[in-house]
């Protein structure tokens, strides 16, 4: 009988004389990355991360959600960390649940988008994440979508509206949705007509784009959150991420971490690769430094 095929071994979790000194400031994607696929901290990664605190060092959320997603998984912490949310365009309190600040899209920028979506991306709805100062304050609708637009995934307090209404306010980001073609074709159909009109980027690749204002990165967010800590000279810093989103924070880290089932995307921008966020990819990397 012929051999049975080995399976591919599983990504090697670096060895701490691999990975350096321990960082002063970590950041972590959300999912994908830090939770299990239930919006679940683990207890090994919660005492992981509590552990960074409990060393002098920083903890920092660095994620694609908006402030109001965020909150949920702040509170499964022993403490209320600083928020890099809508994929670096907003710095958000949740301590106080106030935003820090915000890059915003024009409506004139939001309109310079949708044109070039029109063009290559015909039929996609377009959705828009708008902030306001304080996270509570209810008189801001945070989420508004075209009629067109079909959900990723559960979007309750949605204010459904035409796509010029949906473009005619400011918005931290725009989404766009095609769910016949895979994010990855979309980014490919539409990022090289940009030539700097705005930055696209995604975090699944189920037929969601979303765009932000030139130079707005994750990577952007954490510097913006390393400012407002008052942190200052040479900072080694860490970044765990699994998906393109994640891509600038992993290549503007000291040490840049990609999960086991990260995008190659994020595997080519990282510096190494642990285990996926199902195996405590995340909590494994910092018990070695902490």
């Amino acid at each position: 009988m012929p051999d049975t095929p080995t399976p591919p071994a599983g990504p090697r979790v670096p060895e701490r004389h691999e990975l350096g000194d321990a960082p002063i400031l970590v950041a972590s994607d959300v999912d994908g990355t830090l939770v299990d696929d239930f919006e679940r901290l683990t207890l090994r990664t919660h005492v992981a991360v509590n552990a960074v605190l409990a060393a002098g060092g920083h903890f920092v959320l660095a994620t694609g959600r908006p402030p109001r997603a965020v909150d949920p998984i702040a509170a499964q912490l022993d403490f209320a960390p600083l928020a890099v949310c809508a994929n670096g365009a907003v710095l958000y309190d949740t301590a106080t649940s106030q935003v820090v600040s915000a890059s915003l899209m024009s409506p004139e920028l939001l309109g310079r988008v949708a044109e070039l979506v029109y063009r290559y991306l015909p039929g996609a709805g377009f959705a828009a994440e708008r902030v306001a100062h304080g996270e509570h304050d209810a008189a801001t609708p945070r989420f508004a979508a075209s009629t067109g637009y079909q959900h990723a995934w559960l979007e309750p307090d949605t204010e459904t509206a035409s796509d010029a209404e949906v473009l005619a306010h400011p918005a931290v980001k725009l989404l766009v949705r095609e769910p016949g073609m895979t994010s990855d074709e979309m980014h490919a159909r539409v990022a090289p007509h940009l030539h700097g009109i705005a930055d696209v980027t995604y975090a699944t690749n189920n037929g969601l784009i979303e765009f932000h204002v030139p130079g707005i990165t994750k990577a952007t967010g954490i510097q913006a959150a390393i400012d407002h800590l008052g942190l200052s000279g040479e900072l080694r810093t860490a970044a765990f991420g699994d998906m393109p989103n994640d891509s600038e924070m992993l290549r503007w880290a000291s040490m840049g971490v990609a999960m086991g089932n990260a995008h190659p995307v994020a595997r080519a921008a990282a510096n190494t690769v642990t285990a996926s966020n199902l195996d405590d990819g995340v909590a494994r990397v910092l018990e070695h430094w902490f």
